[in-house]
């Protein structure tokens, strides 16, 4: 799974701390998203899209595997 999260939280103008407080995590989990290294649990994907105002599927790109 891919995110945008950089992307947006850079277009909306918030810290990577912001980020992290408003959903509840450390910054270094948010560091970690934003270079993909870490895939959120459904909680936390919620939350991330809530402070973006989009869907999970807007904010996450799902990629199948054959």
């Amino acid at each position: 799974m891919k995110n945008r999260i950089k992307e947006l939280r850079l277009k909306h103008g918030i810290t990577q701390q912001e980020l992290a407080d408003k959903v509840f995590v450390s910054s270094r989990t948010i560091i970690s998203l934003e270079k993909q290294q870490y895939n959120p649990s459904v909680l936390l994907a919620y939350r991330i899209s809530v402070v973006f105002n989009l869907s999970i599927e807007e904010a996450f790109i799902f990629e199948e595997y054959d």
